[in-house]
C-alpha cells in the first residue's frame, strides 16, 4: 500500500496569515444542541453546521494564473491534470536567497510537480517565517517553463523575493499556466523522486487562490 504524507498546514482560527491579509475566522451556524432544539430531525439525530471565513491565500494554497494575470484561467478552469496524481520531484536547497537555475541540472521535469524543499516551513508559527528566505528568481522560473514543469511548489513564505515588487516567479510561472503551491511543509519526508503529488482546490469560478490539503503518495 502506498504511504500518504500530508504536506499541508492545518487550518485553524487565528493561524498565521500573510502580513496584511485577514486571519481566518470559524463560526458555528448551529451546534448539535441547537440542532436538537430545532426539532427538524428524529430524536438523537443532530448535525453541526459551520461557516468558515478565510482568505484564499491561507495556509497551504494553490495559486491559479488569474491570481496574477487578469486574463488567466481561474481556479475552476485549472485542469485536474495540473493538480492531481502528478509524478513529483523534490529539489533541495537549504539556504536563504535565490535558488539558481543550476539547481535543476540533470532533472527531467516535463509534466511533473516540482517541489522546492528549503525547510523554511520549520519556522511556521514563529516571528521569522513571513519574510523572504529562499525564492525563485526569474532565470530559474524561465528554466522551469522551458523544462515543461506541470506545477511548482515551495515550503516557504513566498515563492518570490518579497522585496521585488514585480514578482517575477508569479508572473512567469502563472503566465505559462503553471499553478503554484505555497506554504508546503514536511517535504523532508519525501524521496527526491518516486512519488505522486496532489493539491486540487475547489473549482471556484473567479477564484484566484485557495487552501488545499496537499499530499503525496509514496510507494
Amino acid at each position: 500500500m502506498p504511504k500518504l504524507i500530508d504536506l499541508s498546514h492545518p487550518l485553524a482560527p487565528g493561524m498565521p496569515s500573510y502580513p496584511g491579509l485577514p486571519e481566518p475566522r470559524f463560526h458555528t451556524h448551529f451546534t448539535h444542541e441547537e440542532s436538537a432544539a430545532r426539532g427538524t430531525y428524529a430524536p438523537g439525530t443532530t448535525f453541526q453546521i459551520a461557516v468558515y471565513e478565510l482568505g484564499g491565500n491561507t495556509g497551504t494554497y494553490v495559486d491559479a494564473p488569474f491570481h496574477r494575470h487578469p486574463n488567466g484561467p481561474d481556479l475552476a478552469a485549472l485542469p485536474l491534470e495540473r493538480l492531481a496524481n502528478l509524478d513529483g520531484v523534490v529539489i533541495t536547497m537549504l539556504r536563504e536567497g535565490p535558488i539558481p537555475p543550476d539547481a535543476l541540472a540533470g532533472q527531467n521535469l516535463a509534466g511533473r510537480a516540482v517541489l522546492f524543499r528549503t525547510d523554511w516551513s520549520r519556522r511556521w508559527g514563529g516571528g521569522d517565517y513571513f519574510r523572504s528566505g529562499p525564492f525563485l528568481p526569474a532565470a530559474t522560473c524561465r528554466a522551469l517553463v522551458d523544462a515543461g514543469a506541470a506545477l511548482v511548489g515551495i515550503d516557504c513564505a513566498n515563492i518570490d523575493d518579497m522585496a521585488d515588487a514585480t514578482r517575477p516567479a508569479h508572473t512567469i510561472l502563472l503566465a505559462a499556466g503553471i499553478p503554484l503551491v505555497e506554504h508546503l511543509r514536511a517535504l523532508d519526508q519525501l524521496p527526491a523522486t518516486g512519488f505522486r503529488f496532489f493539491a486540487a482546490p475547489p473549482a471556484i469560478a473567479g477564484g484566484t487562490s485557495f487552501a488545499v490539503r496537499a499530499f503525496a503518495s509514496v510507494e
